[in-house]
């Protein structure tokens, strides 16, 4: 009976996987070839309704307490993120520094594009620093695997509403996550690579099919990993340094929440030695 109901769990867990991000599935990894700083190609079809919705409602006040709330509007209200720009913005890009005027400034959607956002922690204890609202500086990183360069989108809080006041495009080797990065960007694209970097067993937790209030657990073999593998985002990734510290540490959890259905999924990955390994998924 154990076993039917974590094999019924499995059918359950994989269709929300599938369905659960738009860009994922479980079998074949596609990925898209461009790679661009400046443009996305992900269908913005469900984007472009919620973006609709959000811009025709006038972004609250207390939007600008917690930054979450602040950015899904900013990142969809053209006439709001023109006001919350610090004209002439300071833009730089390796050792090049200039400033754009508010003519020069190209709408910037974040990731409402794609449906959903990725995080990187290095606990679970950072994840709580999401929902601090006392916090008056927050980066936006858009990750470019492929080129090895990391955009920021510098925010600081200022008297009361939040402001985006930089934007710094840097080599990816210098970003405090760099060891983890260049391990992602092999595991997300190589099916091989990610085959030899699963944990025995991966530990996963999710939903219970027989009851909408409870979880269960169980282990995944690397064998059967490939019929429940989620499709991860290749090209570029995005993260949100709400103010948690990293440092060289031997684990990370990779968030992916969707912006507008309540989903999650995360993926916990530990170095041993000098060898990255997925350990845990979890819904």
């Amino acid at each position: 009976m154990e076993k039917m109901k974590k094999g019924l769990f499995f059918v359950v867990f994989t269709c929300m996987i599938m369905t659960m991000w738009t860009t994922t599935g479980c079998t074949e990894k596609k990925t898209s070839g461009t790679d661009s700083i400046d443009a996305d190609s992900t269908d913005t079809t469900a984007a472009d309704t919620l973006e609709q919705l959000i811009t025709e409602q006038p972004m609250p006040k207390a939007a600008d307490e917690l930054f979450d709330d602040f950015i899904f509007n900013f990142a969809a209200n053209k006439k709001l993120q023109m006001k919350r720009i610090l004209f002439p913005l300071k833009v730089v890009n390796g050792k090049t520094e200039k400033t754009l005027e508010k003519g020069q400034w190209k709408m910037e959607h974040f990731f409402m594009n794609q449906g959903y956002y990725t995080l990187i922690f290095d606990n679970h204890r950072q994840m709580k620093i999401v929902k601090d609202t006392s916090i008056n500086h927050v980066v936006v990183e858009k990750i470019y695997l492929k080129r090895k360069k990391v955009k920021q989108y510098i925010f600081n809080r200022i008297n009361g509403q939040w402001m985006l006041v930089e934007v710094n495009t840097g080599a990816m080797y210098q970003n405090n996550n760099a060891s983890f990065l260049n391990f992602y960007q092999k595991f997300a694209t190589d099916s091989t690579y990610q085959m030899q970097h699963l944990n025995v067993p991966i530990h996963f937790s999710g939903p219970d099919p027989d009851d909408d209030f409870s979880t269960m657990s169980g282990d995944i073999e690397p064998e059967t990993w490939p019929a429940f593998a989620p499709e991860l985002p290749a090209n570029f990734i995005y993260n949100i340094i709400y103010g948690q510290s990293y440092t060289q540490s031997n684990q990370k959890i990779l968030v992916m929440r969707g912006i507008a259905n309540g989903m999650e999924m995360q993926l916990t990955f530990v170095r041993k030695g000098k060898v990255w390994k997925l350990t845990r998924l979890s819904e």
